[in-house]
């Protein structure tokens, strides 16, 4: 997507994409203003340029007995290639350590600096006749391994940002704007709020907003990671970015720009990659002593080469220990894998806000779930029905159903959403008529049909049949609404109405606790009505009859004796109790992305994916430490190789194998990284 369109609706991508490389950490941070192709470009050039040196050498002419073609000039060639290898390849590295020089903050660029300002120094004296032994080819060698080390390291980088930059790729280049009865196409920077737009069945949905005509099945997948289509009609919410398929829309436009769904994930992707971790400031740490140790390491391996009367190898080793040293395995170690894993949490619907919450996940001895919205859907649904005798159980529905079909109770849409599940019968229904604090009434082909409570019952002195009356105390004992349906001083049956339970609920709570940890649930309900869903979903403890503004207290309670617990709501009402647990987690349906209490937002509803977002935590941590384990224990091994610790013994590790060492210390910890890409948080629908 080209960087100079619709700035008003990309503020994330170019705000962040910019800097972002810059804010990692590590050693990538000094190729502020450099892109992949810079460093693809100098290594391919540096490395036609390093055939000829290495051919022409006398070194490798001797080692693998071949004679170079001799001509007026020849024995020039390494040296005058040699030099152009390092002003064109190597100078990039001697202007980063110049920037660390004027931060105080000496690193990695001052190691790779010092080490081929050492080598070009050794080969023009050899040049000279000072030294006997020829090394062009080392350095030609070294610096286009260097070259090809950081191009390696910055593709890893960019290809760990795919998630930021595959949102950024999302919003189409223009949208058509209705006016009057035709439509005009208008750059996006255009549009505003209260326009309408016409999309097009297969187009993109260039701004948030509302349908006001059509229907559509919408593909959601870059916001959810769901893979199936959402239909959408007239009244629903739409995002930008999104697909239409199978019909057209007209679309009244609610937001733009920064106040999108996909500006606002664009942010906390772009905000998360370039946080940073507790982890990182121990790698930083150790990267800034791995500079002095490695100068101190050079300054001994020269001091005693030197007087060891070995001066030729003095500097080659001394420029060896620099190279060898340098961090670059250490400085990719931990940004690479927070970018990846936060690329791959944005794919899966995962969006963290802050690092160190997703850090903390791995060590949760509790989750603490809100019950309405988050376990429930929050909408009351049918989930048992009783037929009276001499009635059947698809009649009663029917009947019940053409009662309520006038009514805007949500108790009434339930029995209609009930009625339309199972496909029966369409009844006509008319006088309808709203019995305040009863219920409702209305003619059923003809014939007067009422529902309500058991108000309805006591009022029109009706006996309830032993069977029915067995089943609706269970009912009620269980803290579930009982609706019963009466026709000419007869009872039809009854409907227990409930919130209806997530199915992914049950889910969710078995694989908590196959991760070792508990599961609680808050909620505002009675006692009767939490217990009854702790026992169908399996939950461990429970607190009920809490109020909004206690559930912070709640939280309290559940972390005595230390417990870590994470708190899951829905970011409005929850936001207290996210701020205090350990762990906040806001569920919510991909529309709201900036609530501010909570470290990890799920842009789906589905509880399953705080799984996820467990399993993704521990999945990076173990990358992290696995990284740097290896990139600190490369370090401590090789660097007295290079010094020439083995010599006596025969060994000695030549100046460009150093450099190929080191460059695939960071190959190592950047494929470790990658392998974090195979872990699997999303499920079969």
């Amino acid at each position: 997507m080209d960087n100079t369109r619709h700035s008003d609706h990309r503020p994330a991508s170019d705000s962040h994409a910019g800097h972002n490389m810059s804010d990692m950490r590590g050693s990538h941070d000094r190729h502020a203003g450099h892109s992949v192709a810079i460093f693809r470009d100098k290594f391919w050039l540096s490395f036609a340029l390093t055939i000829p040196v290495v051919f022409w050498s006398t070194d490798v002419q001797h080692w693998l007995g071949y004679t170079a073609p001799s001509f007026p000039g020849s024995t020039f060639i390494p040296a005058i290639l040699g030099t152009v290898v390092f002003v064109y390849g190597g100078l990039v590295f001697i202007r980063g350590a110049w920037g660390e020089l004027a931060d105080h903050k000496p690193g990695m660029m001052m190691l790779i600096s010092l080490a081929i300002i050492v080598a070009f120094g050794t080969s023009l004296a050899a040049t000279f006749g000072l030294f006997e032994i020829d090394v062009w080819w080392e350095l030609a060698s070294l610096i286009t391994i260097m070259v090809l080390g950081h191009w390696l390291e910055m593709k890893a980088i960019s290809q760990a940002r795919g998630a930021l930059n595959a949102l950024a790729a999302l919003l189409p280049d223009t949208a058509e704007r209705v006016k009057g009865a035709d439509t005009e196409s208008v750059p996006l920077s255009e549009l505003r709020v209260g326009d309408i737009i016409f999309v097009r069945p297969g187009a993109r949905i260039p701004a948030d907003g509302t349908i006001v005509e059509g229907a559509a099945d919408v593909d959601e997948s870059m916001i959810t990671g769901e893979s199936k289509t959402i239909p959408k009609a007239q009244g629903a919410k739409v995002i930008a970015g999104t697909v239409a398929s199978g019909g057209s829309l007209r679309v009244s436009i609610t937001a733009i720009g920064d106040q999108t769904a996909l500006s606002g994930i664009m942010r906390l992707v772009a905000s998360a990659q370039a946080s940073g971790s507790r982890t990182q400031a121990l790698v930083d740490r150790a990267a800034a002593i791995l500079f002095y140790v490695a100068v101190v390491s050079g300054a001994i391996t020269f001091t005693y080469w030197w007087f060891a009367g070995d001066k030729e190898h003095a500097l080659i080793r001394t420029a060896t220990v620099l190279i060898i040293a340098c961090p670059h395995a250490l400085g990719l170690a931990i940004p690479l894998v927070i970018a990846i894993s936060t690329s791959l949490g944005a794919k899966n619907g995962l969006l963290v806000k802050d690092r160190l919450a997703l850090e903390r996940a791995r060590n949760l001895d509790m989750v603490i779930f809100d019950k309405t919205g988050t376990l429930t859907r929050g909408s009351p649904a049918v989930s048992e029905v009783a037929a009276a005798p001499g009635t059947t159980e698809d009649d009663l529905i029917a009947r019940a159903a053409a009662v309520e079909s006038n009514s805007e109770h949500p108790l009434a849409k339930a029995i209609v959403a009930e009625a339309k599940r199972r496909n029966v019968a369409q009844l006509p229904a008319t006088s309808f008529e709203s019995l305040p604090g009863r219920g409702a009434r209305a003619l059923v082909v003809g014939t007067s049909v009422e529902i309500g409570g058991p108000r309805l019952l006591t009022e029109a002195k009706i006996t309830m049949p032993p069977e029915v009356e067995k089943r609706t105390t269970a009912w009620a004992s269980d803290g579930k609404t009982v609706l019963y349906a009466v026709t000419q001083g007869r009872l039809l049956g009854a409907f227990a109405v409930e919130d209806e339970i997530r199915p992914e609920s049950s889910e969710a709570i078995k694989e908590l606790h196959e991760l070792g940890i508990l599961v609680a649930m808050i909620t505002g309900d009675s006692k009767t009505v939490a217990d009854s869903v702790a026992r169908q979903i399996g939950i461990d403890e429970v607190a009920a009859e809490v109020l909004p503004a206690d559930k912070a207290s709640a939280v309290k309670r559940f972390q005595a004796g230390g417990k870590k617990v994470a708190m899951v709501g829905d970011g409005v009402n929850d936001a207290p109790a996210l701020a205090t647990a350990s762990v906040g987690i806001a569920i919510g349906a991909g529309t709201d992305v900036a609530i501010e209490s909570a470290g990890i937002v799920l842009v789906r509803s589905d509880p399953r994916d705080v799984v996820g977002a467990i399993k993704l935590s521990r999945a990076t941590y173990r990358k992290m430490i696995q990284n740097l384990v290896w990139a600190t224990s490369y370090n401590l091994i090789a660097i007295p190789v290079a010094a020439g610790l083995f010599v006596r013994s025969g060994f000695d590790l030549p100046m460009s194998v150093g450099a190929i060492a080191m460059s695939l210390s960071t190959i190592i910890v950047a494929a470790n990284a990658q392998l974090l890409r195979r872990l699997r948080l999303q499920r079969a629908p």
